[in-house]
């Protein structure tokens, strides 16, 4: 697969994905994971995480507020988590194919776009 900017990823649009899809081995996503700042492979490539610190506990909630709704209009859904009131990270992952596929990329993309303007 080539690699794709962050930027075209954000532009995208994620697809519905019951199975049946291709999931990106461990050096594709790693190739991908170059076009976006910040992200890393977790649970041995089938997923991407990002790790961020908010300013406080309403700043995180916030965040995760948009992500959500983001990820509503997206249909692909994050795993959200807050720690210690104001560190947060997200994990994407696409469930239906155990691995990663081009959504997790474009909603990883779309994500940090949310992040810049918060």
């Amino acid at each position: 697969m080539k690699t794709i900017e962050a930027d075209k990823l954000a532009a995208d649009t994620c697809l519905p994905c019951e199975g049946g899809v291709e999931k990106y081995s461990v050096e594709e996503a790693t190739a991908q994971l170059t076009a976006l700042s910040g992200w890393k492979l977790t649970h041995e490539g089938a997923r991407i995480r990002k790790d961020w610190r908010m300013q406080d506990f309403s700043s995180g909630i916030a965040f995760f507020d948009r992500v959500a709704k983001l990820a509503e209009r997206e249909g692909h859904h994050p795993d959200l988590h807050l720690e210690a009131y104001r560190h947060v990270w997200i994990e994407l992952g696409t469930h239906a194919i155990s691995g990663l596929s081009r959504n997790d990329f474009v909603l990883a993309a779309k994500i940090d776009d949310l992040a810049q303007e918060a």
